[in-house]
């Protein structure tokens, strides 16, 4: 059984990237810094904002594995993108690496980021099974 569910009302704009909202029931609940495009050693991934959103989604997958959780059990996540880059571009790397796991999103554009080079940040809230 679902601990997340999420709500598109049929009166509001569809997009299969993102849910309109989340239903989570009471229980523990796991919140995700922000992960961003480095590896596992803290480089940058080489390449654009692409890359690098495909790197953030897989280690916010690994924080969300290791609590013994997956996709399907985030309630929410912030992107964070810098100014200028191709929102659309990110939405697509984090579909290929996400799944069809739609939840509700905020996507912020920044200035920068502490570290320069990062182009995007993403964190979220997850209830555990």
């Amino acid at each position: 059984m679902s601990t997340v569910t999420h709500i598109n009302p049929p009166e509001l704009h569809t997009n299969p990237a993102f849910s309109q909202g989340t239903l989570v029931e009471a229980g523990p609940t796991l919140y995700i810094g922000g992960q961003n495009g480095v590896d596992a050693d803290g480089n940058i991934v080489a390449g654009g904002i692409a890359e690098q959103t495909t790197q953030a989604m897989k280690n916010l997958l690994a924080v969300l594995a290791a609590a013994k959780a997956g996709p399907e059990h985030v309630a929410k996540m912030n992107v964070y993108l810098v100014a200028g880059a191709d929102v659309n571009a990110g939405f697509a790397a984090t579909r290929q690496v996400w799944g069809d796991q739609p939840t509700a999103i905020t996507v912020i554009s920044v200035a920068s980021f502490a570290r320069p080079g990062i182009l995007v940040e993403i964190d979220a809230i997850a209830r555990i099974p």
